[in-house]
């Protein structure tokens, strides 16, 4: 069940950046499969967009469908997720964008927001130091 799931992701990652799935990417990707059994997810490394070095894994958005969401406020949500990715959020990764919906929500809204564009972080935190 979650090959199938998984594979589907991997190939939308690749068409929607043109790069190949890194490391930190397979383990987001798998830990949200395995913790939330998602009827939906999407894994989208968003670091080309920022001004990081090519090949960065530091800037994910995640969009998480699950019935483990049912009843839970959008905080309580965001928690969750950021338990399970805990490790990768104390290492490199540097963003976390996180749409966390139940079933319900994402049939009735299937809209991912889109993401803000680079206000240039590195740049400035190279200017100031």
């Amino acid at each position: 069940m979650l090959g199938p799931l998984l594979s589907s992701v991997r190939m939308y990652s690749r068409a929607s950046v043109m790069n190949e799935a890194g490391p930190i990417f397979s383990a987001i990707q798998t830990k949200l499969a395995s913790a939330f059994v998602p009827t939906h997810l999407e894994v989208l490394n968003e670091s080309y967009m920022h001004n990081v070095p090519k090949g960065s894994e530091t800037h994910f958005k995640v969009i998480v469908v699950s019935d483990l969401f049912e009843g839970k406020p959008l905080i309580q949500r965001h928690r969750m997720v950021n338990a399970v990715l805990e490790e990768e959020l104390n290492g490199g990764v540097h963003a976390l964008s996180i749409q966390s919906k139940t079933p319900a929500q994402w049939e009735a809204n299937s809209t991912v927001r889109p993401s803000p564009t680079c206000q240039g972080g590195m740049k400035h935190e190279k200017k100031s130091s």
